[in-house]
């Protein structure tokens, strides 16, 4: 006898993925006031800027591998390697324009932000990991209860007594 799971796997990976942003995006703001305190205004413009660049590049990177693991598992491995790979490609482009359009000099602060792409990076990882760890997930679908297909056993053809090799 099995008792009927209330929770629906395929929504527990945005689950995930809105509590680590939640996360990355508290400690990116959290920074902001420490860093308009503490240093003044581009302090906090280049904490936001990285905290909306975190959120920007890993959310959507995320987002998609999630996409593809519900849609064609078995590509999910191949899409999260080059999803990874855009994104360091992603991240450096947004640095190199940062950096010739002359805001790092004037309006952001390069050190915050660096530091909360950086924090922001370790924190939104920490709290996927943490999340998904979290998560029940099952291993299989049990067979619907008018499904007339043979469930395989978990023992083998010969846990019935058949010939031992």
């Amino acid at each position: 006898m099995t008792t009927e799971s209330l929770q629906d796997p395929r929504a527990s990976g945005s689950r995930v993925l809105r509590g680590a942003a939640g996360f990355a995006l508290l400690l990116g703001l959290g920074a902001a006031v420490v860093g308009g305190f503490a240093a003044g205004s581009s302090a906090a413009y280049g904490a936001l800027a990285g905290t909306v660049l975190v959120l920007a590049v890993l959310g959507f990177g995320s987002s998609v591998v999630n996409t593809v693991a519900g849609l064609m598992p078995a590509a999910s491995l191949m899409v999260a390697m080059l999803t990874y790979t855009l994104q360091v490609v992603l991240m450096a482009l947004v640095f190199a324009a940062l950096s010739r359009s002359g805001l790092l000099d004037d309006t952001l602060d390069r050190e915050w932000l660096a530091g909360v792409v950086i924090g922001g990076t370790f924190v939104w990882l920490t709290a996927q990991v943490v999340l998904t760890t979290r998560v029940r997930i099952p291993v299989y679908d049990l067979p619907a209860e008018d499904s007339t297909e043979p469930v395989a056993s978990a023992a083998g053809p010969h846990a019935q007594g058949g010939d031992r090799w």
